[in-house]
């Protein structure tokens, strides 16, 4: 079973993207090697369901937090050492002998750089793997999976010709003989242990990278519990990518599974929706999250309908597309998954009596599958006085704070409905009229 987020629920909360300005992997990608930026990636398109996995995960990014742990390896050594690794293995010692001697040779009467490359090659490995070992000797793992991933990794530097290897002066010159040894041990005896190596180090590099991102920003990690609860406690979310934000506290329960968000527009419902989203997501990752603190249990996937466009090339229009949306999450939540659904502004594609009955259907329709949880947002507030009765939907809204004829926005969440109509207390601000008029 895998974590279900379709495209257009990761493109509307911003999680992809290396070099998208603003995308929740951006955030984190502070990784200082290709491999590290590979694992994040991997990370990132992997949310794991299950709770102990990602309590573990998260776990071991605290204690790197905890332990302000430095990147403990060289950049340009360890990229060394990964071409060296890659080159071709020639055949058995005695060729690859052989093969050393003839580089060596063609390096004196040429400019054939194979021969030098070779010897930085290996000594970059030295390098990398002593270093290695006597991180490890200073290393305390936090979790019991991460003790069993470092001991391999101690087993692998403790083996005879390894250890042999690490001992070496790399100030001194290497024999080709020694040099064809070890070409041909690590690129094919000990290929795999080499390649152990490398993604303890790239992991490495990744944990650190976000537990520095989770200290300067002052990120904290949820505890997931279970599928079978239906929860989610969250105090002081906020949106990760946005300085300076105000946090919210939020509480969903079974019995009181759907959130029915009213309020102006530029109040904040879609940010805070998307913050909900975002924080989600990053906790089944395991990794920090813009809040306070949180629990939650595990989701087996997120779906939204908060930017939704119409399609040309499909010959849908907006509210068309609006619809097929809000199908496609009808199918998902009556495939009995336990999800986390979020719509803003349901069918605003439409005109507002259509808006108000499509609305107010889909939302007490929803409100029947207990084990999703559910959050709607509309500025038609009529709808939240309608769904009354529904025992589990919770009211709560973003209000707007007129001063001076001029709007101010608090971005702090209250209990019940809102009663705010400042539209065109806006547009007569703006002189929109008087300029229409002029």
């Amino acid at each position: 079973m895998s974590f279900n987020i379709d495209k257009q629920t990761a493109d509307e909360l911003n999680l992809m993207g290396k070099y998208r300005n603003g995308s929740i992997f951006h955030l984190f990608n502070q990784v200082k090697t290709a491999g590290g930026q590979q694992v994040l990636d991997e990370i990132f398109r992997s949310p794991l369901e299950d709770a102990a996995a990602i309590n573990e995960r998260a776990a071991v990014f605290q204690a790197f937090q905890q332990a302000n742990q430095a990147f403990p390896f060289d950049v340009s050594q360890l990229s060394m050492m990964r071409e060296y690794l890659d080159g071709a293995i020639v055949g058995n010692t005695a060729i690859t002998l052989i093969d050393t001697l003839i580089k060596k040779g063609l390096s004196s009467l040429t400019r054939d750089e194979r021969y030098r490359k070779k010897v930085q090659g290996l000594q970059a490995t030295i390098v990398t793997l002593k270093r290695c070992y006597l991180f490890l000797q200073t290393l305390t793992p936090p979790t019991d999976q991460y003790a069993a991933k470092v001991a391999a990794i101690k087993n692998i530097l403790s083996d005879k010709e390894v250890d042999k290897l690490m001992n070496i002066d790399i100030y001194q010159p290497l024999s080709v003989k020694t040099l064809a040894f070890y070409d041909h041990l690590l690129k094919g005896p000990l290929q795999d242990a080499m390649e152990q190596v490398m993604a303890f180090i790239y992991e490495l590099d990744m944990y650190v990278a976000v537990s520095d991102v989770a200290r300067i920003k002052g990120f904290s990690y949820a505890q997931a519990l279970p599928k079978g609860k239906n929860v989610l406690t969250v105090k002081g979310l906020r949106h990760p990518c946005l300085q300076g934000a105000i946090g919210n506290d939020l509480h969903m329960q079974e019995g009181s599974n759907v959130l029915f968000l009213t309020g102006a527009n530029m109040a904040g419902k879609s940010t805070l929706m998307k913050s909900v989203g975002i924080c989600m997501y990053l906790a089944h990752m395991g990794f920090p999250i813009a809040a306070d603190s949180m629990v939650f249990s595990a989701r087996e996937g997120i779906c939204s309908s908060i930017n939704v466009a119409d399609n040309i090339h499909l010959g849908y229009s907006h509210f068309y597309a609006e619809v097929v949306r809000v199908k496609q999450a009808a199918q998902a939540a009556a495939s009995g998954k336990r999800l986390l659904l979020m719509f803003d502004e349901l069918f605003k594609g439409t005109n507002v009596k259509d808006a108000y009955d499509g609305t107010l259907a889909v939302t007490a329709a929803f409100a029947e599958y207990q084990d999703c949880l559910f959050i709607v947002s509309t500025h038609i507030i009529e709808v939240g006085e309608a769904l009354r009765g529904n025992s589990n939907i919770r009211f709560a809204f973003l209000p707007t704070v007129m001063e001076g004829g001029r709007p101010r926005y608090t971005y702090r969440l209250q209990e019940g409905i809102t009663e705010d109509r400042q539209g065109m207390m806006i547009i007569r601000n703006e002189g929109i009229l008087e300029l229409i008029r002029s």
